[in-house]
């Protein structure tokens, strides 16, 4: 499995309100759910700066990391910014070799 970081950037349009807030996080996991069940997601942060939330998540491959990034930005009405990432253990266990 590969671990993935996703920046999401609600537009204005997306919501109006907290419930808003509350229905589109429902709406979102149950898709990512219903069609990525091969993903493990290992945290969630609802963050302050330019983006509104930072995500991440273990995927078996980029094509199901990519799948998981379409329904955050066509549910969620949001821009997304995604990084492959490499546990710091193997990124030393790379530049050893």
């Amino acid at each position: 499995m590969a671990t993935f970081v996703v920046l999401t950037r609600l537009t204005p349009m997306a919501v109006k309100s907290p419930a808003d807030l509350k229905k589109l996080e429902r709406m979102v996991n149950d898709r990512i759910r219903k069609d990525c069940p091969q993903v493990k997601w290992v945290a969630n942060y609802a963050i302050l700066g330019p983006c509104d939330y930072l995500d991440i998540f273990d995927a078996p491959d980029e094509a199901t990391a990519a799948k998981v990034v379409m329904i955050i930005r066509s549910l969620g009405h949001a821009t997304t910014e995604t990084w492959t990432a490499l546990p710091w253990e193997r990124f030393e266990r790379l530049i050893a070799a």
